[in-house]
């Protein structure tokens, strides 16, 4: 059973795209992010003089569905992320738009306590696959005492928490499918009934679930072989799936399969690489033995207020 989480998250400038500071209550942890252009205030903060972990992010150019990710540790990360910040001539790097920073409220942190936080985030990035992680070698773990090893895991558990919150999914778990859920035993409010969309015309059957927010569509789901719409992003990222050996193509059918469960930002996004063409992914997919749309679906779990007009 799932417990709730309570964060406590303060804007520093009194908006959004400032800095931001996040607590967990019970942890002795905090985060501290902030963009690229506030960089010289974010060096300023208490925190960067700190032992910790940090977070390079910026955009992939070349893939709209992922960012770019680096990450490291110091005993002093304000004076690591100024080195970062330098041209890549002078040693910096050149990617990242924003930073996040993970200390410690107490001086308990330890070198090595990092060094491990460092190698068991890299290694979860690379594993969970949402973003392309740029650590040319992966951090070697150090070796800890067994409760420092308990004490770190929990650290980190806190962690992987909060980053999502704070809009950074590079270390969020992939959401595990459920084969058997269907609208007859559809019960969670964090798992959908399973979808399925259809095109006799291309001889097309493709099926999906959303699971915490996130539409996936199910390794064996097979898409048109090619791109027939107007140019569009979602062709690039067609495109990406095929060139990451995620869709493949068949020779003995003419179609593309997914050859794993692939994580969709909307149902949109996924029927139109299914389809080969801009689609309404609202309207497409349907739930699996009905007629019901994913939209109507979607409605039909908004209770009717009572005395509404």
């Amino acid at each position: 059973m799932n417990h709730g989480k309570s964060i406590r998250m303060f804007l520093v400038d009194g908006t959004p795209g400032g800095i931001i500071t996040a607590q967990i209550m019970n942890w002795t942890g905090q985060v501290v992010t902030a963009p690229r252009s506030r960089l010289a205030d974010l060096l300023g903060r208490p925190e960067l003089k700190r032992t910790g972990v940090y977070i390079l992010i910026g955009d992939d150019p070349e893939n709209m569905d992922r960012s770019i990710a680096y990450i490291g540790e110091s005993e002093d990360v304000g004076r690591r992320l100024s080195e970062h910040a330098r041209a890549e001539s002078a040693g910096g790097k050149d990617f990242w738009d924003r930073a996040v920073v993970v200390t410690s409220k107490d001086p308990n942190l330890t070198k090595s306590h990092i060094k491990f936080l460092e190698s068991r985030l890299a290694k979860i990035a690379k594993d969970v696959g949402r973003v392309t992680l740029k650590n040319d070698n992966s951090p070697t773990p150090c070796q800890l005492p067994e409760a420092d090893i308990s004490d770190m895991a929990f650290f980190l558990d806190q962690i992987r928490i909060i980053l999502p919150v704070l809009g950074y999914d590079l270390c969020r778990e992939r959401p595990r499918t459920n084969i058997e859920t269907n609208i007859a035993n559809f019960s969670s409010s964090t798992v959908s009934p399973r979808f399925e969309l259809n095109s006799p015309r291309h001889n097309i059957h493709a099926e999906a679930q959303e699971i915490d927010g996130e539409f996936i569509v199910f390794a064996g789901s097979l898409a048109r072989n090619e791109w027939a719409g107007t140019a569009h992003g979602y062709k690039v990222l067609r495109q990406t799936l095929i060139d990451e050996n995620r869709l493949v193509e068949q020779p003995d059918t003419g179609h593309l399969t997914f050859i794993a469960d692939t994580i969709f930002r909307s149902p949109s996004a996924a029927s139109a690489v299914v389809v080969g063409r801009p689609d309404n992914g609202r309207t497409s997919w349907m739930v699996s033995g009905s007629a019901q749309t994913y939209a109507e679906w979607q409605i039909a779990q908004v209770p009717t207020v009572v005395g509404s007009e």
